[in-house]
C-alpha cells in the first residue's frame, strides 16, 4: 500500500531537512535554467539551512506560514507564504516557496502544501520560473493566471501569477 502524505506546520528542527529539499529541488528543476555555479555552490546547502533557521525562529517572519510534507518519515516538500512583497499588491497573501521532490510529483503533496500556507479562498500571488511549464500548469489548476509582470531573479526569468477576483492592472 502506498504511504500517504502528511502536512504539518514547519518547526525549527526541520531547517536542515527543508534546506535539503530546496537544494535537491532546485537541482532537479533549474539545471540548465539557473547557473551551474549557483546550483553546485558547496555553500548552497548551509546557506539554505541558515535561511530556514531564521525564517522559522525570527520574530520579523511571524506573519509567514511554513509547512512541510512528510512521507515515510521524511520531508519531501516545503512551502512558505506570507504578506505580499510586491509594491502593487492587491492580494493579502503571497506564495514565496513551494517545492516537492521530483520523485513525489503527482502524489498530492504540492496541492496540500499550497492549501496549508494559503487558504484556497484567498486572493494570492506568486512568482514562477518562465521555463517551468509543469509548475505553471499546477498553479493554473488552482486558479492562478499570469498577469503579465516579469522579473529576472538569479538570472532566471520569472512571471507573476495571481488568483482572485480583482484583475491586476
Amino acid at each position: 500500500m502506498e504511504a500517504s502524505v502528511t502536512i504539518r506546520r514547519a518547526v525549527p528542527g526541520d531547517a536542515e531537512a527543508m534546506a535539503a529539499v530546496i537544494v535537491q529541488s532546485w537541482r532537479e528543476t533549474y539545471r540548465g535554467i539557473m547557473a551551474d555555479a549557483v546550483l553546485d555552490d558547496p555553500e548552497l546547502l548551509s546557506r539554505r539551512e541558515s535561511f530556514w533557521e531564521i525564517a522559522l525562529t525570527d520574530e520579523q517572519y511571524r506573519a509567514n506560514v511554513a509547512a512541510v510534507a512528510i512521507r515515510d518519515g521524511g520531508i519531501i516538500g516545503v512551502a512558505m507564504a506570507g504578506p505580499p512583497l510586491d509594491d502593487d499588491a492587491w492580494w493579502p497573501r503571497q506564495l514565496y516557496i513551494l517545492y516537492v521532490l521530483e520523485a513525489f510529483h503527482g502524489c498530492g503533496a504540492g496541492r496540500s502544501l499550497l492549501d496549508a500556507v494559503i487558504d484556497p479562498a484567498l486572493d494570492a500571488a506568486l512568482w514562477v520560473a518562465e521555463p517551468n511549464p509543469r509548475a505553471q500548469a499546477f498553479y493554473r489548476k488552482r486558479g492562478f493566471h499570469s498577469d503579465g509582470k516579469t522579473v529576472i531573479d538569479d538570472g532566471v526569468l520569472e512571471i507573476r501569477m495571481v488568483r482572485g477576483e480583482r484583475l491586476a492592472s
